[in-house]
């Protein structure tokens, strides 16, 4: 399974204290990096977020924000502590009796005074409920981007990889000829300078001159590697790593095959390799 590292993700949820929403924002990293914006109210969840987050992801920048939006009717209505207004109210009348000019209190005054008035003890238990619930369904949410932009992204790495074994195959082919045609080459420059060898001699350039040329080693790397990805993109785990490896081998093969061409085809060979081992490799570099 192919999974991008990047996605986004949002949902919702509401009950009768309100409304909640969660956001997940997720980009290119080398490793998992969380972050998280709670309510306080729910900030004692975060371990518990993060722990859910990396069960099922091993890689990126993960940005995750939960808003609360309580209902109205919790946040307006109020307790009042009766006892102790009537308290302030008895102690305001005996000071009162005392004063020469008396001031008259008033409701607002009591209300002012700590302790009065507070707003009812929110129960945060179906909150956090709602809220753990919602973020595994906003995760679940988002693998399935994840997995679908991967998802999007296999037939480039197809296509790709199958010029690539057509290339190598047509290079294969063409060695013999070349080789031949080589050394064809090499005993008509010596007959022009009017060099004569013997036969032992010329044996021996011609061993150095194939084995100089011989590129079979890294046309079956090629192959190699080739499959190894093929194999790699049907894996269930996260391939971005081990893809990022297999790009650097095969860079690697198509700048030694350019090193050893001895045909301006060979070298086009390993130019249109390279092109497309890049194209690749970017990609790469968006998977989980």
């Amino acid at each position: 399974m192919i999974r991008s590292m990047t996605a986004f993700s949002r949902q919702d949820a509401q009950g009768e204290w309100g409304a909640l929403t969660c956001e997940i924002r997720a980009v290119n990293h080398r490793y998992l990096e969380p972050s998280f914006r709670l309510p306080d109210s729910l900030r004692e969840l975060e371990n518990r977020f993060r722990e859910h987050l990396r069960s099922q992801l091993k890689r990126g920048k993960v940005d995750v924000g939960v808003r609360i939006q309580l209902a109205d009717s919790a946040e307006q209505s109020f307790v009042i502590n009766h006892d102790l207004a009537e308290a302030l109210n008895d102690a305001a009348n005996q000071i009162n009796r005392i004063l020469d000019n008396p001031a008259h209190i008033n409701a607002l005054d009591i209300m002012r005074w700590p302790g009065v008035m507070a707003s009812p003890e929110q129960d945060m238990e179906p909150i956090r409920a709602a809220a753990i619930s919602l973020f595994e369904r906003t995760v679940a949410d988002l693998m399935e981007a994840r997995e679908r932009e991967g998802e999007r992204l296999r037939p480039l790495f197809e296509e790709r990889l199958a010029s690539m074994q057509k290339m190598v195959k047509e290079v294969r082919a063409a060695m013999p000829e070349l080789l031949e045609r080589q050394a064809r080459q090499l005993r008509e420059r010596f007959q022009k300078a009017q060099v004569e060898l013997e036969p032992d001699r010329l044996s021996q350039e011609m061993v150095m001159l194939a084995q100089k040329s011989d590129v079979a080693e890294e046309l079956d790397r090629l192959d190699a590697h080739v499959g190894e990805v093929l194999e790699t993109l049907q894996s269930s785990d996260a391939i971005g790593r081990r893809l990022d490896f297999l790009m650097q081998e095969l860079n690697r093969e198509a700048n030694t095959l350019s090193s050893k061409s001895i045909d301006a085809r060979v070298t086009r060979v390993a130019v249109d390799l390279k092109v497309l081992i890049e194209q690749m490799r970017e990609q790469v570099q968006n998977l989980e």
